[in-house]
């Protein structure tokens, strides 16, 4: 069979694409770093309308889901919010789920017209890869009417369940721009001051999950004298590259996949993207599995390190809102925060600053605002961390959860905190 052949038939313009689309049709579009930008920089321009357009965590403010001129011809319904979603949309809606259903829920439940994805270019075999996310994207391709590749050369080639055949897809765009890219971030000495808790729960030949930001960066950095930690991620980040490098990883001890990084998405630096093409000791799975609590279990010692906006007193905590304003998204932080604490040996860890607004006000509270989502419920609690110590709360009784939070506070409001505790029956 000649696979050029076949890939040269498909080659279109977005025009041609958009030209396809019809009215009331639901688009499902890759995430982050595989975000189809040619097809959504131009979705605006299509005739179809009533269009349902699912997303997560985008990196740009696209037009039709950001500008008000095209709110009547489309809806977007994002998995999880990034700034774009949270600031500059009106018309952006949160669809609440835990990583590991994100794409089973949607299959189950709605009928998807199309697919649009990005992926590495062709091998000889007539396959491509989708590079870096298959969080919901591979099952999503499967379901979907209409598949629609951009094909991008910057696409790293990568290892486990990203490959798709070209006979599997319907219409390729050629394309040429660099991935999204997140900023590494230096941590400042608050986030140190969590991270050097943090790191004294990791015990050597742990496998662990981190998320991005500063608190995982700077948990990254005193990581570095650790022997055989093993990784079991959401997302593959910067960081980890650099513990590889010097030995601090090795995933040798690894009860689950042995001598293999495995993730769902990578998100980091063009040098992160390079590290990845081709790497065979880098394993891309889908999100149903690798945040399928269950599977997560299956490493002994898992560590399992997520943040949080507030926490109240019970342990109740919030990661994705405050109040009603909605902030970002449960992502796999119940996913994986239920894998770690039923892992043998494993911990879930929550971290977060102990205040907020420049110090104004504390994140840990007697009860979170009216209209606050539970992102992790008080009975799955194992640990919380801030700047100010770590306390586990799995098995405590809600007086000794009380004492335990105040204890990590931060010491300008421990005291109200403690009256307030009191005025309503906690202590």
């Amino acid at each position: 069979m000649d696979f050029d052949k076949m890939y040269k038939e498909k080659v279109v313009d977005v025009d041609y694409v958009l030209s396809k689309l019809e009215d009331d049709w639901t688009i499902v579009v890759g995430m982050t770093p595989m975000e189809p930008k040619v097809f959504q920089r131009n979705l605006h321009r299509t005739k179809a309308k009533g269009l349902e357009v699912f997303t997560c965590l985008n990196t740009e403010p696209y037009d039709y889901c950001s500008k008000p001129e095209y709110f009547d011809k489309f809806y977007n319904y994002s998995w999880f919010f990034g700034p774009y979603n949270r600031n500059l949309s009106k018309n952006t809606y949160y669809v609440p789920n835990n990583l590991h259903q994100s794409a089973t829920n949607l299959i189950e439940t709605t009928k998807i017209n199309v697919f649009v994805g990005v992926a590495s270019p062709m091998d000889s075999k007539g396959f491509l890869t989708l590079s870096a996310s298959v969080v919901y994207e591979k099952d999503v391709l499967e379901h979907a009417d209409m598949v629609v590749l951009e094909v991008n050369p910057n696409a790293p080639r990568t290892h486990g369940d990203t490959q798709v055949h070209i006979s599997d897809v319907d219409y390729i765009i050629e394309v040429d721009y660099e991935l999204p890219q997140a900023e590494l971030l230096e941590p400042m000495d608050v986030e140190r001051k969590i991270a050097e808790n943090i790191v004294e729960l990791i015990e050597d030949g742990s496998t662990i999950q981190l998320g991005i930001g500063g608190i995982p960066n700077a948990v990254a950095k005193f990581l570095k004298d650790k022997k055989d930690l093993g990784v079991h991620t959401e997302m593959f980040t910067e960081s980890m590259i650099e513990l590889f490098e010097i030995g601090a990883i090795t995933n040798k001890r690894k009860t689950l996949w042995n001598g293999k990084f495995v993730c769902t998405f990578a998100y980091g630096s063009k040098k992160m993207y390079e590290f990845l093409d081709e790497n065979p000791a880098v394993l891309f799975l889908r999100g149903r599995y690798v945040n399928d609590p269950y599977v997560i279990a299956q490493n002994e010692k898992m560590v399992s390190i997520n943040t949080a906006l507030m926490v109240d007193l019970t342990g109740n905590v919030c990661s994705e809102a405050i109040g009603t304003r909605h902030y970002s998204g449960t992502g796999g932080q119940l996913d994986t925060h239920r894998g770690a604490v039923k892992s043998k040996g494993g911990k879930g860890i929550i971290a977060m600053r102990s205040t907020a607004k420049d110090g104004t006000v504390s994140t840990i509270v007697p009860m979170l605002p009216a209209g606050s989502p539970i992102t992790v419920p008080r009975q799955e609690l194992d640990y919380i961390v801030t700047e100010w110590g770590a306390v586990r709360l799995r098995g405590l009784p809600t007086r000794k959860r009380v004492q335990a939070l105040i204890s990590i506070a931060h010491p300008d409001f421990r005291e109200e905190l403690t009256k307030q505790a009191k005025e309503i029956g906690l202590i």
